[in-house]
């Protein structure tokens, strides 16, 4: 995925190496420039990353001390000498002398000095050779920075707490999510144990136990760790897995965690509120029943619609032959009832009815139904609600015949027409013919009083 364009400046006399070099073609992802010139260029040694120094000719050691390197580790030098130059060369590099020609500070890093010496003369073919392990190197450099590059902005961008560590807990490589969960940076971090880390006193001994597992079992195991901080408990799932030495042998661990506490007091939140539910899902006075669509499964059903529907138990409701409607609901309402279930077409859709039920001792109870199509899990099902209203109907029928009597009463002709109200002994008139005496007679405000009126039509009509 990575592009390197490299610069090498062929430096001294052209020879035929420096013509072998250019017609050699580049590695996969690399692109190669030349420039070339027979003495130092300031200009072109700041450019370059790869310096190849033709010596033949010229004084090794003085052309080395008019190398202007910067010394950024970056520039990787290759000299081209006969014998004599190298042997010469070699000594000045093993005792040090040259080193502190080359850069101001008088030293050299390491990854800044000479990369090779190659002994004049070569072959062409050993040109080739040289020249591409050369390569071959460059690129595993590269690519191992790839992998470096790939580990760095997956770890550091995951929200997740990443970590690797040896054998004895000690922490080698930490990600961003981690330093800020631990509030420390990298470099606090990286080469301490736990202890430290987290701001406690002592290792954490689950802590300790569950990586022992991982490295004696070999395989990724997952936990939930409750870990103290600096900060307070913090509940952690960890997925802890070993990490191998070039021998096969276990060398650390590394660990992956999700910070789940906020997750863990939701879930008890949760918990508690559908106890809640639960409790009163059991004991409200409305029945609510949720089945499948062809009613050959209840999910669930609670204690009241048992009851409304005439039932002691799940188990009795279904031995009954439950299939969408309960065998209780009277014949006369069964269809009805089935019309308006089978009117819900999509999520969302609800219906109410009215209908009644008749238990086994023969009480028929009147209920207001309502039926709702609801999706779980990719199926619809139908929730309902079952309310007992037989009491409103009594009372509804009892207000009808009332009302019935009444307009009776006002058909007929009759002379005095009261209603009263018994416990306030406060009455009204809806007909009066005053014709007929006073004995019911309205007072001033317009009302009569039913135990005074009464005492005066048994005083006034009433044989004794």
């Amino acid at each position: 995925m990575y592009h390197c364009h490299l610069h090498f400046y062929l430096m001294g006399h052209p020879c035929r190496a420096f013509e072998v070099i250019k017609e050699m073609p580049p590695l996969g992802c690399f692109t190669h420039e030349f420039s070339e010139g027979e003495k130092p260029d300031d200009a072109l040694t700041a450019r370059a990353d790869v310096i190849l120094l033709h010596l033949q000719g010229m004084d090794g050691k003085e052309i080395l001390r008019k190398l202007a390197f910067d010394g950024n580790g970056k520039k990787e030098l290759i000299l081209l000498a006969d014998k004599e130059q190298t042997e010469i060369l070699a000594e000045g590099f093993a005792d040090g002398s040259l080193w502190k020609h080359v850069l101001p500070d008088g030293g050299m890093p390491m990854d800044a000095r000479p990369f090779d010496i190659w002994t004049l003369p070569m072959s062409e073919g050993e040109i080739r050779f040289r020249f591409l392990r050369w390569q071959k190197e460059c690129k595993k450099d590269k690519d191992a920075w790839q992998t470096g590059h790939y580990l760095e902005a997956a770890i550091d961008n995951s929200p997740n707490l990443i970590w690797f560590k040896d054998k004895n807990g000690i922490h080698e490589k930490v990600n961003n999510s981690f330093c800020k969960t631990v509030n420390k940076t990298k470099q606090q971090v990286e080469g301490r144990g736990h202890a430290y880390i987290w701001d406690v006193e002592h290792d954490d001994p689950a802590c300790i136990e569950s990586e022992k597992e991982v490295m004696d079992k070999r395989e990724t195991c997952v936990s939930e760790e409750i870990i103290q901080t600096g900060a307070g408990i913090r509940t952690l799932t960890t997925y802890k897995s070993p990490l191998y030495d070039l021998d096969g042998s276990v060398m650390g661990t590394v660990g992956v965690a999700i910070d789940v506490t906020q997750e863990r007091a939701y879930e008890k939140e949760i918990i508690k509120k559908n106890e809640t539910l639960e409790k009163i899902f059991t004991t409200i006075d409305c029945g609510v029943i949720r089945h499948t669509v062809d009613g050959s499964h209840i999910l669930s059903i609670n204690k009241a619609a048992l009851k409304i529907m005439g039932y002691e138990s799940l188990e009795e409701l279904m031995a009954d032959g439950f299939d969408m409607i309960a065998n209780s609901v009277v014949e006369e309402d069964r269809e009805k009832l089935q019309d308006s279930m089978k009117k819900l077409e999509k999520e969302g859709d609800s219906v109410s009815t009215e209908y009644r039920v008749r238990h086994k001792n023969g009480e028929v109870l009147h209920l207001m139904g309502n039926i709702k199509l609801f999706k779980e899990n990719g199926k619809l099902y139908y929730q309902r609600f079952l309310l007992d209203c037989t009491a409103q109907k009594l009372q509804e029928k009892k207000n009808e015949r009332w009302q019935m009597e009444l307009v009776q009463a006002l058909g007929i002709d009759y002379s005095i027409v009261c209603f009263f109200d018994l416990d306030a002994d406060i009455g009204i008139t809806f007909r009066y013919n005053e014709g007929n005496g006073s004995v019911f007679a309205p007072g001033p405000d317009g009302k009569i009083s039913f135990k005074g009126s009464m005492e005066r039509y048994i005083r006034e009509f009433v044989h004794e």
